[in-house]
Formats: structure tokens, C-alpha cells, sequence
């Protein structure tokens, strides 16, 4: 997904205290890539906190999809991903 030395950068900027704000539909990124995570949807937050609280022992991708009341969604219903 990322390369190497990309994820090294960003890793030692927030070693060094920064921080890194990462916008993504794309949930295997932000599993790599992010300690914390919120899920806004229709501009609320739905879920907010470290990765395992958002989780909830499932993939972020499965806990997205039902955070955004898309489950069963076909290609139509998510069509605002691609917006």
C-alpha cells in the first residue's frame, strides 16, 4: 500500500511527537498507518479512539460498513464513496 520508506517518515515524525491527520476510505491503510481513528459519517462522528476501541474484536472495514448503515448495501446505496 504505502511505500516502506514513506511509513518510516511518517512513523519517526510521530515518534518525534508530530502528529499526522489521514483521511481514507481505504481501512487497511489506516489499520496500517493509525493508534487512533474516528469515523465521521454524514459529518457526526460516529466512533472515535484507539484502533482496538473502534474495532471492537472485528476488521475496521467490517466496523466502517456498520458504523455507516451500509450493510447489504449494494453498489448503488454506496455510491457517496466515490464522491
Amino acid at each position: 500500500m504505502v511505500p516502506g520508506p514513506i511509513k518510516t517518515i511518517l512513523r519517526g515524525f510521530v515518534a518525534g511527537g508530530g502528529s499526522i491527520v489521514l483521511s481514507s476510505h481505504v481501512m487497511a491503510l489506516v489499520e496500517q498507518l493509525c493508534d487512533h481513528v474516528a469515523v465521521i459519517d454524514r459529518g457526526r462522528v460516529a466512533a472515535a479512539g484507539t484502533l482496538d476501541e473502534v474495532r471492537r474484536g472485528r476488521s475496521l472495514e467490517e466496523r466502517f460498513v456498520r458504523l455507516v448503515n451500509a450493510e447489504g448495501a449494494g453498489v448503488k446505496e454506496l455510491a457517496w464513496l466515490s464522491s
